[in-house]
């Protein structure tokens, strides 16, 4: 078949597929309709799992499946905003890492709205400004964000979803490296860029500046001479800044775990992860009889840690991540058993694997 002919092939697929994405659309706001007679959230982090696996599921080639995913990632999105204007609160402002965790999470069409902090992000959700809000939770090399752990203990907020991002960290200046006085950035990203940083740009040359976000950083070098900041490629064109190196991190495959926080948890899957913290008497292998539960129910915990309790020394709470829903009959029995045992015990939420 000649070119033209083939193009036209393309051009009649295309006004099918227009026609079926504008009907889905409609069958979405019947959705949104009934959810807001039944009092149910807009977002649906469990129905989006499906939605997603089935579309890989029935995927034969030749489109990959991250096409798939990315294309109804939107398709999802805008979905949601004839369904209602969902707001998310996020870390930082446009450009942050935050903020692409939370694109790539709820896609292009919904709003979103930056915070100044952690602590912000969990206001703006439970005051109402916000429907959800997306915090980090753990890097793959600098381990826990002990703000979000923190302000999760206390809050009434569930996690509800996840995800996962690649982080690329970025030496961005408005002249060259050897004129680098001060270098601004969040305190995790400058400790994830620690050897670079003492090769090139040593501390007993170069003042590190922590600021909340990345953003910020990237804001403050712009406007001072002989600054720097460390932040992500979309930050150097937001704010007119050059890249005068790239991917500094020292470790390459460098990615953070982000929690996406609202009212209440996810329905179950079927591949589900919940988050639990307690905390405990001390005394000789109590920490192995807390874990017993899960042994003898078979939960496979993927994380946990200690905090310290900011009330009490040398007292902690411990953060455990497990396989499976609360809702499952083998984790209410494993979490029953160690509330028995506890001080403290809370579920943080549950949510998609």
């Amino acid at each position: 078949m000649d070119l033209t002919h083939l193009r036209n092939k393309i051009d009649d697929i295309d006004s099918e597929i227009v026609r079926l994405l504008n009907d889905r659309a409609r069958v979405s706001l019947e959705v949104g309709q009934a959810k807001l007679k039944s009092n149910k959230s807009i977002y649906a982090p469990d129905r989006e799992r499906q939605v997603l696996d089935r579309i890989k599921a029935r995927n034969k080639g030749p489109m990959p499946h991250s096409a798939f995913e990315a294309v109804y990632r939107e398709v999802m999105s805008a979905s949601i905003s004839l369904e209602k204007s969902l707001g998310i609160a996020y870390l930082g402002a446009e450009g942050s890492n935050s903020h692409a965790a939370a694109v790539h999470k709820f896609g292009s069409q919904v709003n979103y709205r930056g915070q100044a902090s952690i602590a912000d992000v969990f206001r703006a959700v439970e005051n109402g400004e916000c429907d959800y809000g997306i915090v980090p939770i753990e890097n793959s090399v600098e381990g826990s964000v002990t703000p979000t752990a923190d302000r999760l203990t206390e809050s009434d907020l569930q996690i509800c979803a996840q995800v996962t991002i690649k982080v690329s960290h970025n030496l961005l200046a408005n002249g060259p490296l050897k004129d680098i006085k001060k270098v601004y950035s969040n305190p995790q990203v400058l400790a994830q860029c620690r050897n670079w940083l003492l090769a090139n740009l040593p501390p007993e040359r170069v003042k590190q500046i922590s600021v909340a976000a990345t953003t910020d950083a990237a804001l403050a070098a712009a406007g001072e001479k002989n600054a720097a900041a460390l932040a992500s490629l979309e930050c150097a064109r937001i704010y007119g800044l050059k890249v005068v190196q790239a991917n500094i991190q020292d470790v390459a495959h460098n990615a953070t775990r982000f929690y996406i926080i609202g009212h209440e948890s996810a329905r179950p899957t079927g591949r589900d992860r919940t988050s639990i913290v307690f905390s405990i008497k001390d005394s000789a292998g109590v920490l192995y009889r807390m874990l017993e539960p899960f042994a003898r129910n078979t939960i496979n915990l993927t994380r946990i840690e200690s905090r310290p309790i900011k009330k009490k020394a040398w007292d902690y709470y411990f953060f455990v991540d497990l396989e499976g829903h609360q809702q499952d009959l083998k984790v209410k029995k494993a979490l029953a058993r160690l509330e028995a045992m506890c001080k403290f015990l809370k579920v943080l939420g549950s949510y998609p694997a």
